[in-house]
């Protein structure tokens, strides 16, 4: 596998910002992305499936004074990049006004990105792909109670892209991806269980052990079989480290400049103010050394940094592009989110909650009676309110001993409330872009029967 090259897409970019321009556009940006990727799946010690994939696209904004129109396209001939540039002007020249719409101003535009280590040039051959999906399938069957495999997989990727802008801004990166998990059933008096359990880093050193995975896989889907339902009523509520990222998934939601500026956030008002308990604090890191999520500047080019995004409890920021910081007035904070061919979004890069002084076996100690979630299906959020709720499984507390699975249940709140008294527990490890401990939140409302 040849690796993507970001100079080559840089060199692209600006022919599509030269392109745009010639064609009419006061202003424009352009993105553009590679991807190579293979994924091989086993099933029974047996090669099941290998694909490969490769792509190259491309995205181009256009500005014609306050009208702006995108396009994404992976025609990158000539008569493509020229057709595409032609269809996106024409669309400008009739979009409405937007008075917030613009490029990032030049001087926020970062002219010197950091180093940030993305990529490692390692190439598993397909032989090595099949050998540790094997590897982590024959440590998943060799659980008791593990009857087959759902799927065992293992993947690499390497990807580069490239933005620009007609201010003079044109940077790329390159970026890999590697992993491997397995799916398997647990079966018992014709009742049937799944779970999973899977790692993914940008280099291998990173990944934890194949058979740790596959042994986490069987014991989990195993743990899972004669799930019961429980009676309604008012519980603790423990949620795992796998599913309690959630939270912070809703909280970034909640701060994202857009929504903030359009008004249908439950936290708009909340800015400075206590938001969680306490010591409490949610740090987003863009600059971290083969992070998920990081990267050297925002979805504009413009200057990104480490922040405190939850402060001692307290709300410090929202996640602002350039467009919602003006329709806001305020600064933007390095958070804008890359759309091809169309407006940034805005929102994190890593983040993760601190961890806390309490392991979640201490959590669950000091429960007499409640649960522990181990999976969500389903969440629905009312975004102006906070109100949430979710299907969950996972296991009843008695007498702080983890007894027997439950399923078909729910458990609901408000995001509000949840956040002001929920409690981190020790057990954080960064697995992906958004992270967070355990928790417990002492009052949940569980339906059940």
């Amino acid at each position: 596998m040849t690796s993507p090259d970001k100079q080559r897409l840089q060199d692209i970019a600006a022919d599509l910002i030269e392109r745009a321009i010639k064609a009419g556009a006061d202003a424009a940006e352009a993105s553009v992305s590679e991807s190579r990727n293979t994924e091989l799946s086993v099933r029974d010690g047996k090669l099941e499936d290998i694909e490969g994939s490769e792509s190259l696209d491309a995205g181009v904004r256009v500005f014609i004074g306050k009208q702006q129109a995108g396009v994404a396209f992976s025609d990158l001939s000539a008569d493509g990049r020229a057709q595409s540039i032609e269809r996106a002007v024409a669309m400008a020249r009739v979009a409405p006004e937007d008075p917030y719409s613009a490029l990032a101003e030049a001087e926020r535009l970062c002219d010197n990105p950091p180093e940030i280590q993305l990529f490692d040039a390692t190439v598993w051959s397909p032989q090595e792909l099949e050998a540790r999906a094997i590897e982590v399938e024959e440590a998943a069957r060799a659980i008791d109670g593990v009857s087959m495999t759902d799927s065992a997989f293992a993947s690499f990727g390497q990807g580069a892209a490239a933005y620009a802008t007609s201010t003079g801004f044109n940077q790329g990166w390159r970026k890999s991806v590697f992993s491997y998990g397995a799916s398997v059933i647990a079966e018992k008096d014709g009742a049937m269980e799944r779970d999973y359990s899977a790692t993914s880093a940008r280099r291998p050193a990173d990944l934890r052990p194949t058979g740790e995975i596959g042994t986490e896989a069987g014991e989990r889907t195993a743990r899972r079989v004669g799930p019961r339902k429980i009676d309604s009523g008012t519980l603790p509520v423990v949620f795992d480290r796998r599913v309690a990222s959630t939270f912070l998934s809703a909280l970034c939601g909640a701060i994202s400049g857009p929504a903030v500026a359009r008004g249908v956030s439950f936290l708009r008002e909340k800015m400075g103010e206590a938001v969680f308990a306490d010591g409490i604090t949610i740090h987003d890191e863009p600059h971290r050394d083969w992070g998920h999520g990081s990267a050297p500047f925002d979805g504009e080019g413009t200057v990104n940094r480490a922040s405190r995004i939850i402060d001692d409890g307290r709300l410090t920021t929202w996640f602002l592009n350039s467009a919602a910081a003006r329709q806001l007035k305020l600064a933007p904070t390095g958070h804008a989110r890359r759309s091809m061919g169309g407006p940034p979004g805005a929102g994190p890069t890593n983040l993760h909650l601190e961890a806390g002084a309490m392991s979640r076996d201490d959590l669950i100690g000091g429960m007499s009676d409640g649960i522990v979630v181990m999976e969500m299906f389903g969440p629905s959020l009312n975004s102006n309110t906070g109100d949430w709720s979710v299907g969950v499984s996972g296991y009843r507390i008695e007498n702080g001993v983890m007894t027997y699975p439950v399923s078909e249940i729910t458990v609901a709140g408000n995001l509000i409330e949840i956040f002001a008294r929920l409690v981190p527990a020790s057990d954080l490890e960064f697995r992906g872009s958004i992270n967070s401990p355990s928790v417990l939140v002492d009052a949940m409302s569980v339906g059940g029967l």
